[in-house]
């Protein structure tokens, strides 16, 4: 058992019944004789719903262990993405909606950890930075435009905007969760002695 005020982000627990992971939690303390309240956004592991529920601080709820494994990511059909134990090589096949946003930056041969409850998959965790390749976009300007931004396709084919200074080829850093450009990652040149 956990108390509410204990939740913490990855958490896996079970309410009415249901199993959920905990995606965000945020904990309000009360004001004089008002006792606080801890907001979630859990989502539902087997349908997928999201559910924004709010519990007193000192609330039960049951816990539940999750096994993690890392995985290597082998290939996307249809809407089922398919993994593989690196030691075994059994192959796991886990529904595209488990992924959410990460999905768009798999590459075969990435390993990334597979959360597991009661042997079947519920969760991959992704870094939460990827560094992608940018395929297409308008030739780089260097202007004193600041917060000028173009759009540019990157090599996994996701659609952004990246800012005027970026040319096609450069590798940019991007959240994954929320796919929005970060920075450029700056290549070395060599210096001639």
């Amino acid at each position: 058992m956990v108390i509410a005020s204990e939740l913490r982000e990855g958490m896996i627990v079970r309410i009415q019944g249901q199993t959920y992971k905990v995606l965000e939690v945020e904990a309000k303390a009360g004001a004089a004789k008002m006792g606080g309240v801890v907001k979630t956004k859990l989502i539902n592991v087997r349908g997928g719903r999201t559910w924004e529920p709010h519990f007193r601080p000192q609330e039960r709820l049951e816990e539940l262990e999750i096994e993690r494994h890392v995985l290597e990511f082998l290939y996307v059909q249809d809407d089922t993405c398919t993994f593989m134990r690196p030691d075994t090589y059994e192959q796991v096949e886990v529904p595209s909606a488990i992924l959410g946003p990460g999905e768009r930056f798999l590459e075969p041969g990435m390993q990334l950890p597979v959360e597991f409850f009661e042997n079947e998959p519920i969760a991959v965790v992704f870094p939460e930075i990827a560094e992608v390749r940018v395929a297409e976009t308008a030739p780089a300007v260097h202007s004193q435009q600041d917060g000028a931004w173009k759009e540019a396709t990157l090599e996994n084919g996701l659609a952004i905007h990246v800012p005027l200074f970026i040319a096609p080829g450069e590798t940019v850093r991007v959240d994954v969760k929320t796919g929005r450009y970060l920075e450029r990652i700056r290549t070395e040149r060599k210096r001639s002695a």
